[in-house]
Order: C-alpha cells, then structure tokens, then sequence
C-alpha cells in the first residue's frame, strides 16, 4: 500500500487567481498534497494559457503540492500539442497529465515513457479491458496513476458494485489511485452544473469527513480529492482529522458512561475476532487489559439497535469489559451500552472485516 493523500481542485478559467491561492494556502495549512486542475475548458491562445495556469502551478510547487492536469484529446488537437513530445505540460511544472478520454492503448504506454517522467494518469470509471490494454503495449507501471471521474448531476455517480469493479482492475496491478468527495460548501466546477463533484452516488450529500472515510475503507483508494471548490475550512479541518488507514468511529456516549468503559472504547487499538459473527463485532483485548476493573451494570435491560456500542459489565464473568458494536438487535442484561455510533456512519459497519482494525472518536 502506498501512502495516502488529501486533494482538492482548482479551475482557473472560473476562478480568480488570489482567491486559488488562499485557497491552496488553506489547504497546506490542513496538510493537503494534491492538486486537481482542469484544462477541459480552455479557450485562449498557448501563450495566455501558459501564463495563466504556470503562475498558479508553481504557486502550489512551493507549498509542496503535486499538480495533475485533466486533458483530453481535443485539448491536444487545439493546442498543436504531440503525443511525442510533452514539453508543454513540462514548461507549466506539473507533476502529471490525467487524460479524461481514452486513446488507443499504445498511446498511453508511450506517453508513459516521457522524457520529462510526467505521471500519465488514466479514468478508471469505466469497467473495460482499457488498462489491461495499455499495459500489454509494456507501458512504465511506476509512472502510470489512476483517477475516477466525478459526476456534476446529481443521480449520475457511480454505484458502490460498479466502482469496486473498476477500482479492482487497477489495484492488481498496485496503481495508485485517486476518488472525488463532494464539498456542501463549493460552487465552482468545470460545467455550469454543479450538484457536487463526487465519484459515488451514494456520498454526495454525506458529510465530507464521511465521504473520506467510505472511499478509504474501500481499501481501493490512496487519494481523496475534493471535486469542487471552494471547500469550507471546516471542511477541510474535518478531512484532515481523518484516519486514512483504518476505520475511526464517531461515538456519541450515554451520560451514564464510566470512566472505565471510555478508556476500554477510546485507548486501545480495536480489532475484529478473527472467527466473526452475525450479532456483534467483538473487541476482546480490553477484557484482558482491564480483566480487574470493576465495570457494574447499568443501561443492560433495554433491547440493543444496530452500532449500539456496549462493553461487558462485572456479571459477565471472563467477557467483563470485551468491548461489542451491535449488529442485530438482541438483550443481554450483562452488556452495558456506553453510546452508539453516529447513525450517518452506520453503513460503514460492513467494512468491519475478519482482523480489521478500528477505533472511535468522541
């Protein structure tokens, strides 16, 4: 697995420069990486286009970012550029290309082998024998990347199924990849349609943070990119705090919770029993670890819902404090329910794999 980064977009031919540039200061601020630039839109002369879009490149050069321009083969075909000589991507500093449309195959590879080790970066929102394709024209893997689409509509993004499958074609190959979130706060995008920019459907009006973690839980995501701009601070505060390496639980605790029962949910690294079950993730190191901890019943009689969050009380003999997230509804008098897990974030359960690892946040 490589490391996994935070993005945001930036349109210069609808933005004004000194507001991108707050705006990439921000996102340095929050520990952001990447830059996602269209150039879909472009109208200018070469020269003009250069000027516009290097000043702004560079900007963010200096604050460490990567920048991947979005292209496609009209943009080449108006720009007099060659598929054999990249040099204008170069003179602007970018660190990629990303091409929105497909080629031919051999194409790709050979762009891959460019002079100037630009990242050609593909669309993997399509599920088709394209990048097996490229790579049997013996394309540079190191320098081949992969980028879902976002989807301005709303109802037009892709679906959960359909994007496992197109994401799994790059990840047996270890290509690094890239989704869009959707900011609730940005109104600049490259059409003049804007419902959002995510990838999946189902995260366009999730709350940022949310969005993240769903994409990162895929397991098939190494970058999250907001699609549009400009995301709010908080926004981009939430995105930050995300755990990109496993799963972090937001949990609202009852009033009643001990001060037990909060060390055993929010110290140790959780992990799901490796021989699971339909009713309840077990978290069972915290019995071990606090196997003399008194822990009495409280909050034990009602019937447990689904991301209900419970920890063994002292009549549970050797599971006293085995820490369990609620599956289906059951009883058990000698569970103490100490919160429940934020109810946006309860589909994120069925990530919660054999041995997968997990935590919580207040």
């Amino acid at each position: 697995m490589t490391m996994r980064n935070l993005g945001l977009s930036i349109y210069p031919d609808h933005s004004n420069s000194e507001e991108d540039k707050k705006y990439l200061l921000l996102g340095h601020k929050y520990g952001f990486k990447r830059i996602f630039m269209s150039m879909l839109e472009v109208n200018d002369s070469v020269s003009k286009i250069k000027s516009r879009y290097r000043q702004i490149i560079d900007f963010g050069n200096d604050l460490g970012y990567q920048t991947f321009l979005d292209v496609s083969p009209r943009i080449f075909k108006q720009l007099n550029i060659s598929y054999s000589d990249l040099s204008f991507f170069n003179d602007l500093h970018v660190s990629g290309i990303r091409l929105d449309q497909a080629f031919d195959g051999a194409t790709e590879a050979m762009l891959s082998y460019n002079k100037y080790n630009l990242i050609i970066e593909l669309n993997m929102s399509n599920n088709v024998d394209y990048l097996n394709n490229i790579i049997s024209y013996q394309a540079n893997l190191p320098y081949i990347y992969g980028c879902h689409n976002f989807y301005p509509q709303v109802g037009t993004g892709l679906p959960y199924n359909f994007f496992v499958k197109c994401s799994q074609r790059f990840k047996q190959f270890g290509i690094h990849s890239a989704a869009f979130v959707a900011s609730e706060n940005g109104q600049i995008g490259p059409w003049d349609v804007n419902d959002g920019l995510p990838t999946l459907e189902k995260d366009r009006r999730l709350p940022i943070e949310t969005q993240a973690k769903h994409l990162f839980a895929s397991g098939l995501i190494d970058d999250v990119i907001i699609g549009n701009a400009y995301a709010s601070e908080s926004e981009l505060a939430a995105l930050s705090h995300v755990n990109r390496y496993q799963l972090e639980f937001k949990i609202n605790f009852l009033k009643s919770v001990n001060e037990i029962e909060k060390k055993i949910t929010l110290i140790p690294q959780h992990f799901r029993r490796g021989d699971l079950n339909e009713m309840v993730i077990r978290s069972t190191m915290p019995r071990v670890t606090y196997h003399e901890t008194p822990n009495p019943p409280h909050d034990n009689l009602q019937e447990f819902k689904r991301g209900d969050v419970l920890v063994g009380n002292d009549n549970f003999g050797i599971y006293k404090n085995e820490l369990q997230i609620v599956l289906k509804p059951h009883k058990e008098f000698r569970k103490n329910k100490v919160g429940q897990i934020d109810p946006g974030e309860l589909f994120l359960l069925d990530f919660i794999q054999p041995w997968s690892k997990f935590r919580f946040q207040q």
